[in-house]
C-alpha cells in the first residue's frame, strides 16, 4: 500500500532531498546540558544511557509526568502525531486523500474512539489520574510549541513536498486516551469472525467447519491456570461446556464501513487476529539459582519503525505518598506511565487473553424512518453523529453520518461504491457492534495503580480497573511471591448465545446479562509447580465454568454462558515454555534468554512422524524426505531444513484447505492446530481434492503432494544446493515507518525504513516471528524482550525492536535491531547509582521563571 499521492513528489524529492537531508540536525532534540521549560514547578533531571533510554528524576508527580511528556515528544513526536490520527480516523490529514486509506479512516471514525474518550475523561477517572494525564499533555506541548514543525520531524518537510500541509495542534488528554482504544482494537474482539462464520455456514457443512475451526479442548496442550489451581471438587473436572454453535443468524455476508478489512490495519502497523500473541513466564525462587523470582516477557505486536515501545524510567525523589513512583519499563509514546515493567517491590508482564468482548446485532430499521430501529415491538430513535474527513492536500472534504444504537454504532453503513462514492445507510442487513472498549473505562487508573503497587493486594486492586483489553498478567515481588491475575470486562451472555454468530437485535433476548466480577476471574498465587506461564493458550480448564455457574447462578442464572472465549492460540508456545521451564531449572537470566530464543516449530514436530511413514516411489523425493527427518525442528535463520519446511507447510495447508475454502488463511488463520489435529483422521473429507473428479485423496496423498511442491518451491527460490539454503533467506523482517516508509519512493523509503534482515523463528515458536501465506516476511513478532531479576533489579535485561528515537538521523534510531534479531539485550539499570554509571547524557530541565 502506498500512502502518498505521488503526483509531484518524485520530482520534488529528487531535486530537494539533498538540501533537506543536509538539515538533518534540525529535528534532533537536546539530550545534554540545561534547558529552561515553561510549566515546570521544580528542576528535573533526565539521564540517558548509550541506547538513549531516559531515566527521569523529579521531586513531584506533576513534574515527573510533565517531563515524561516532554521526553516522549523529543524522541517520538512524529509517532505520536501519526498515532493520534489513527485513533481519530484522520490519517488522510497527514497523507492527503488516498483511496487506500479511505476505508480505514471511515471505519475508525465510525468506531467513535474520540467521543468515547471524551466521555471516559468526564466520567471515569479520579483527580490524580486526570492530573497526570494533563501534566503529560502539558509536557508534550511545552516541547512541540518550542519548535517549528520542520524542527520536530523530517516527515513534515517531505510531506510538504507532496502538497500535504499538516497543521500542528496541541496534544490533549483525549489524544492519550484514544490510543488505549486503538490498542484494544489491536488486541480484542471477534466481529470479523462472526461475519465470516455467518457467511461460511451458508456454504459448508457444519462438521467440516468444526474440523477447520476446532473448539478447545484439543490435543494435550496446557492451560494457563491448571485444574489444581481452581478451588473445585473432583466431580466437576470431567464436565465440558456446551460447544454447540448456539443462536445466531447464518448467511450474512456484508462488507464493513468503507469496505474496511483487517489488512487495512496491518498496513498502518496494527495487525489483528490469530497472529497476535505474546509470551510471559515467572519462576519462583525454589527453581532459580538466586532463591528469588525471575520473570520474562515478550509482547507480540506489529513490526514498525520506530518500535511501538519506548523504554523509560520514572523516579520520584524522594518516593512518598504524594509522589509514589519509582518505576522502569515499557511505555507507549502517546501515554503517561509505564505499561509493563517493575518498581522497587514488584514486576508485572502481559500476554493477551483474547476474550470475546464483541457481539454483532442485526438491526431492523423502520422502513418509514431510517433513523429508527425496532426494539421490543416499538421503534427507537438512533443517535446520529455527523462526521467529516478532511485531507492534508486540501481535497474536497467528505461528510457522512454514523448511526448509533444502544448496542453501539452500525458498522456496515457507508460502504464505498465502485466509483469511489459512499453508499450511505445500509438498511438491508445493518449490524450494530457492542464492544466493551466503546464504553467509558478506567484503563489508565489501572496503569497508574500498577506503577505504584507494592504487593499482591495492591497489584490486584490496580488490575480491578484494567477493563480493556483483557490480559494475562503475571506478578512477582521481592518477598519471593509469584502470581497471576486475569483482569477485564468479560460479558455474560444468555445460555444459547455463544458469541459465534450475529444475533437478532430487535429484542432484549440476546443482550448481555452483565460481566464476570473481578473476584471471579482466574487468579493464582504461589502455585505448587513453582512457575506460571502464558502464551495466549486456553486460559482455564473447562471446570472453571462450572465453578462460575455455581458462584454466579443466583444472580445471572446457572445456565448462562460464562465462557471467556471459544478459540485460543494453538498452545505450541505454551507447551514449549513449560517444557523448558521444567527442563532447564534451576533458572538463571541465561536460561531465560535460552527460552526467549527457542525456535522449535511445534506443528512440525507433530507432523513429521506422518511424513516419515510415507511410502514414496520417487527415490529422489524419498531422499529429500529422509534428509528432512534429520532436522531438530528449530526454525533457525541459517537452517536449510527450516527453509524446506516453510515451503512444505504452505503447500500442505494450501492443498488441504484451499480447494474448498479459498483464501482461508487470510480469513481465519486457525490452520496451525486444525492441520495438525487432522493428521489423526486420514480419511477426513477435507483431505479430498475436489478438483480431481476421478479420485478421493487421503492424508498421505496430500502430504506427498505438499512435500513435492514444497521442495520444488524451495529449489526455485534458493537453488539446487541444499547446503546453501537458509530459512532467513526467505524469512525476513523490514521495519517500516508510517507514512513515508510506504511512499513508493526508494530514496525516502531507504531513509526511513530498515531491512530486510534475515531472522529466526516462526509463528508457533516461542520466538514468534509471525508470517503470512505467500510471503514469509514478518508481520508481527516480539515487540520487546525483557528479563526481570528480582534478586537484583540492576541485573535485569531488555531490548525492543528498533531503538528509542524516532528520528532517522539519530544513532538511537536503529541501534537495537541487531540485538533484537540475535536475542541479545542491554542491561536494564534501575538504581540511581547504576543509572548514573550508565549515563552518557544528562539533560536538566529548569522552570522558566
Amino acid at each position: 500500500m502506498k500512502f502518498l499521492r505521488i503526483f509531484a513528489l518524485v520530482a520534488l524529492c529528487l531535486l530537494s532531498f539533498g538540501s533537506v537531508a543536509q538539515s538533518q540536525d534540525g529535528p534532533l532534540p537536546q539530550h545534554d546540558g540545561e534547558l529552561a521549560v515553561d510549566g515546570l514547578q521544580d528542576q528535573v533531571e533526565v539521564l540517558r544511557d548509550q541506547w538513549g533510554v531516559p531515566h527521569i528524576y523529579a521531586s513531584n508527580t506533576h513534574d515527573l509526568f510533565f517531563a515524561q511528556g516532554f521526553t516522549h515528544a523529543q524522541d517520538r513526536w512524529w509517532q505520536m502525531e501519526f498515532f493520534r490520527h489513527i485513533g481519530s480516523g484522520s490519517i488522510q490529514e497527514l497523507t492527503g486523500q488516498n483511496p487506500a486509506l479511505m476505508g480505514t479512516d471511515l471505519f475508525l471514525r465510525t468506531m467513535g474512539f474520540r467521543e468515547v474518550a471524551e466521555r471516559e475523561l468526564a466520567e471515569s477517572y479520579d483527580e490524580a489520574v486526570v492530573a497526570n494525564l494533563q501534566a503529560f499533555a502539558d509536557g508534550v506541548n511545552a516541547y512541540i510549541s518550542s519548535r517549528e514543525p520542520a524542527q520536530l520531524a523530517l516527515d513534515y518537510s517531505l510531506l510538504g513536498l507532496s502538497g500535504v500541509s499538516v497543521e500542528l495542534e496541541p496534544w490533549t488528554m483525549i489524544d492519550s486516551l484514544i490510543w488505549g482504544k486503538v490498542m484494544s482494537l489491536d488486541l480484542s474482539g471477534n466481529q470479523g469472525f462472526e461475519r465470516f462464520y455467518s457467511a461460511l455456514f451458508a456454504d459448508l457443512d457444519e462438521a467440516m467447519i468444526e474440523d477447520w475451526l476446532p473448539e478447545w479442548p484439543f490435543g494435550e496442550k496446557p492451560t494457563i491456570v491448571d485444574e489444581e489451581d481452581l478451588p473445585i471438587s473432583e466431580d466437576t473436572l470431567a464436565t465440558a461446556y456446551d460447544a454447540e454453535i448456539g443462536a445466531g443468524i447464518v448467511g450474512i455476508n456484508t462488507r464493513l464501513t468503507g469496505n474496511f478489512e483487517v489488512a487495512d490495519l496491518q498496513a498502518v502497523g496494527l495487525p489483528v487476529g490469530a497472529g497476535i500473541g505474546s509470551n510471559n513466564w515467572v519462576a519462583h525462587g525454589d527453581i532459580t539459582e538466586t532463591g528469588l523470582p525471575l520473570m520474562a516477557n515478550d509482547m507480540h505486536l506489529g513490526i514498525q519503525m520506530p518500535s511501538i515501545w519506548y523504554e523509560v524510567g520514572l523516579h520520584c525523589q524522594p518516593v512518598s505518598a504524594d509522589c509514589p513512583f519509582d518505576v522502569v519499563g515499557f511505555a507507549l509514546s502517546p501515554d503517561p506511565g509505564v505499561v509493563a515493567g517493575h518498581n522497587q517491590n514488584i514486576s508485572w508482564a502481559f500476554t493477551n487473553v483474547g476474550p470475546d468482548t464483541q457481539d454483532l446485532y442485526q438491526i431492523r430499521v423502520n422502513p418509514d424512518n431510517e433513523l429508527q430501529y425496532e426494539w421490543n415491538g416499538e421503534w427507537r430513535d438512533m443517535t446520529v453523529r455527523e462526521e467529516t474527513l478532511n485531507f492534508g492536500d486540501d481535497a474536497e472534504p467528505v461528510s457522512f453520518q454514523v448511526r448509533v444504537t444502544h448496542f453501539g454504532p452500525i458498522i456496515n453503513d457507508n460502504q464505498i461504491n465502485d466509483d469511489g462514492t459512499l453508499g450511505g445507510f445500509n438498511n438491508e442487513d445493518p449490524l450494530a457492534l457492542r464492544w466493551t472498549a466503546l464504553e467509558p473505562g478506567t484503563l489508565f487508573e489501572g496503569v497508574m495503580g500498577l506503577n505504584s503497587a507494592g504487593n499482591w493486594e495492591e497489584f490486584r486492586e490496580a488490575l480491578s480497573y484494567w477493563d480493556n483489553p483483557s490480559q494475562n498478567v503475571i506478578y512477582a515481588d521481592t518477598e519471593g511471591n509469584i502470581g497471576y491475575q486475569t483482569p477485564g470486562r468479560i460479558p455474560i451472555r444468555a445460555a444459547d448465545h455463544t458469541g459465534l454468530l450475529p444475533v437478532p437485535g430487535w429484542t432484549d433476548e440476546y443482550e448481555w446479562k452483565g460481566f464476570i466480577p473481578f473476584d471471579n476471574l482466574p487468579r493464582v498465587l504461589n502455585p505448587a509447580r513453582n512457575y506460571i506461564a502464558s502464551a495466549n493458550q486456553a486460559l482455564v480448564p473447562l471446570a472453571y465454568y462450572d465453578q462460575l455457574a455455581d458462584q454466579l447462578g443466583d444472580e445471572f442464572g446457572a445456565d448462562s454462558n460464562y465462557v471467556i472465549a471459544r478459540f485460543w492460540d494453538d498452545g505450541y508456545r505454551g507447551e514449549r515454555i513449560n517444557e523448558l521451564l521444567e527442563g532447564l531449572a534451576p533458572h538463571t537470566v541465561a536460561t531465560f534468554q535460552t527460552i526467549h530464543g527457542d525456535n522449535l516449530d511445534g506443528s512440525a514436530r507433530e507432523i513429521m512422524p506422518f511424513l516419515a511413514d510415507l511410502q514414496i516411489e520417487d527415490t529422489d523425493l524419498a531422499e529429500v524426505r529422509d534428509w528432512l527427518l534429520e532436522w531438530d525442528f528449530q526454525m533457525h535463520k541459517d537452517s536449510p531444513y527450516a527453509a524446506l519446511w516453510g515451503n512444505v507447510w504452505v503447500a500442505l495447508t494450501d492443498n488441504l484447505w484451499n480447494d474448498q475454502l479459498e483464501g482461508f488463511s487470510e480469513a481465519g488463520g486457525y490452520d496451525w492446530w486444525a492441520t495438525t489435529l487432522l493428521m489423526n483422521d486420514a480419511e477426513n473429507i477435507w483431505w479430498d481434492d475436489v478438483a480431481t473428479d476421478d479420485a478421493t485423496e487421503t492424508r498421505d496423498d496430500i502430504l506427498l503432494a505438499a512435500l513435492s511442491e514444497g521442495y520444488a518451491a524451495t529449489v526455485e527460490a534458493l537453488g539446487e544446493d541444499r547446503s546453501a539454503w537458509a530459512w532467513g533467506a526467505l524469512h525476513t523482517v523490514t521495519f517500516t515507518s508510517d507514512p513515508l516508509g510506504q511512499s513508493g519512493i526508494a530514496p525516502i523509503e531507504n531513509r526511513f525504513n530498515r531491512g530486510p534482515f534475515p531472522v529466526s523463528g516462526t509463528s508457533n515458536a516461542v520466538n514468534a516471528t509471525n508470517w503470512g501465506y505467500g510471503d514469509f516476511s514478518i508481520g508481527s513478532g516480539p515487540s520487546e524482550r525483557v528479563i526481570y531479576d528480582l534478586s537484583n533489579w540492576d541485573n535485569s535485561l531488555s531490548v525492543h525492536t528498533t531503538g528509542e528515537s524516532g528520528h532517522p538521523d539519530s544513532e538511537n534510531y536503529d541501534d537495537m535491531i541487531e540485538m533484537w534479531i540475535n536475542i541479545q539485550y542491554r542491561t536494564m539499570v534501575y538504581s540511581r547509582t547504576a543509572v548514573e554509571d550508565a549515563a552518557v547524557a544528562t539533560l536538566v530541565l529548569m522552570p522558566n521563571n
